[in-house]
C-alpha cells in the first residue's frame, strides 16, 4: 500500500497512512474513504525541496483539495494563490495544474501542515493539533537548511511557534508578524490564503506577496 512517506522529501518525518493517533480524525477519514474511495484520504505528506531555505506551514488538508489529491494546497482555491506566489518568487519549476501529476516541483521551498489529516468542517480540535505537532517538529528538525518559516493562519502560527520553541503568548499572530526563534530561524505569519479570506478582502495577492518579499529579504540580508 502506498504510504505518505513515498511522496515526501522528508519520509522519516511522516505519519503512516493509517495513523491511529486522533480518533475523531480516524473516524472522519474512514467516512471519506467509504464516500470517495478514489481519493487520497490519508495523512498528507510534505511537498517540496528537502534542501529548502523557506518552510511554509499550513493548517490542515482541505476535503476537496489535499485530502483528495494527496498534495498540500493542491486542487482547492487556496492553492491557486499559494502556488502562483511561489512561482512569482522563483520558488517553483513547472506549471501548477491543481493535480499531483502536473510535474510541478518546488525549489528552495517546502510545504508542511500543522495537522496532517482532514478535520471535520476544516476545524481541528486543540488536542489534535497538539498530537500532530510531533510530526511538524520532526519535519522542521529534519529540514536543516530552512531558515525562514511562513505560517498561514493563526493555528499554523501557534503550531509553528511551539515547534520552534517560541512561547505563543509572546508571539502574537498578525499578518506580517515576525519573530526570531532561539535557534535563529525566523517565523513570519500571514493570513491564510483561503477562499473566505480572499473573497472578503481580508487578504489579497499584494498582501500575501509582501510576506514572501520579507522572507526573501531575510534570506539575503543587505
Amino acid at each position: 500500500m502506498v504510504q505518505p512517506a513515498d511522496f515526501s522529501p522528508i519520509p522519516e518525518a511522516e505519519a503512516p497512512r493509517d495513523c491511529p493517533l486522533c480518533p475523531r480524525l480516524v473516524r472522519f477519514r474512514e467516512e471519506c474513504r467509504a464516500e470517495h474511495p478514489g481519493w487520497w484520504n490519508a495523512p498528507v505528506p510534505a511537498f517540496g525541496d528537502r534542501d529548502a531555505w523557506l518552510g511554509i506551514v499550513g493548517l490542515a488538508p482541505g476535503k476537496h483539495g489535499a485530502n483528495r489529491t494527496g498534495r498540500p494546497f493542491t486542487g482547492d482555491y487556496a492553492g491557486d494563490l499559494l502556488y502562483a506566489t511561489l512561482a512569482r518568487f522563483g520558488l517553483s519549476e513547472g506549471d501548477y495544474g491543481a493535480s499531483p501529476g502536473d510535474g510541478l516541483q518546488l525549489r528552495g521551498a517546502v510545504i508542511l501542515n500543522a495537522v496532517k489529516c482532514l478535520p471535520p468542517a476544516n476545524k481541528p480540535e486543540p488536542r489534535e493539533i497538539a498530537t500532530c505537532r510531533h510530526y511538524l517538529e520532526e519535519g522542521l528538525a529534519t529540514l536543516t537548511a530552512v531558515r525562514v518559516i511562513i505560517a498561514l493562519g493563526q493555528i499554523a502560527h501557534v503550531a509553528a511557534a511551539r515547534a520552534l520553541g517560541l512561547p505563543p503568548s509572546s508571539t502574537k499572530f498578525g499578518h506580517g508578524a515576525e519573530n526570531a526563534a532561539p535557534d535563529g530561524r525566523v517565523l513570519l505569519s500571514s493570513y491564510h490564503c483561503s477562499r473566505y479570506n480572499q473573497n472578503t478582502g481580508r487578504l489579497d495577492a499584494a498582501m500575501f506577496e509582501s510576506v514572501f518579499e520579507r522572507a526573501v529579504a531575510l534570506r539575503r540580508p543587505r
